[in-house]
């Protein structure tokens, strides 16, 4: 089992910066994929980033490439989501989760476990 805690989110203006954090619990964090998602109000949850168990393969929506980086810390348990230039359509919840199949997937129903989200409101 793998519990997932994200926190970060908050009211910035547009061009400003934030960052997530996700912390989870379990002995594999290490061998897992991880993942970003968001859901805006009225919409489906979307991908956002997703990192392999290493760090070494990253995958990011268009919409965020060159704004987003997603990053972890496997001594921590911790992977992170450090969002630049915010635009006032970034504005939604965002959710962590873990994928414990191999390869970075996009598809939110290969991930198995999911935080609680935190919300993100970019102003103008």
């Amino acid at each position: 089992q793998v519990q997932l805690v994200e926190s970060g989110g908050g009211l910035v203006q547009a061009g400003g910066s934030l960052r997530l954090s996700c912390a989870a619990s379990g002995r594999t964090f290490s061998s897992y994929t991880m993942g970003w998602f968001r859901q805006a109000p009225g919409k489906e949850r979307e991908f956002v980033a997703a990192i392999g168990w290493s760090g070494g393969s990253r995958r990011y929506a268009d919409s965020v490439k060159g704004r987003f980086t997603i990053s972890r810390d496997n001594t921590k348990n911790t992977m992170y989501l450090q969002m630049n230039s915010l635009k006032l359509e970034d504005t939604a919840v965002y959710y962590c989760a873990v994928d414990r199949r191999l390869g970075v997937s996009l598809y939110e129903g290969e991930y198995d476990y999911w935080g609680q989200g935190t919300q993100v409101t970019v102003s103008s």
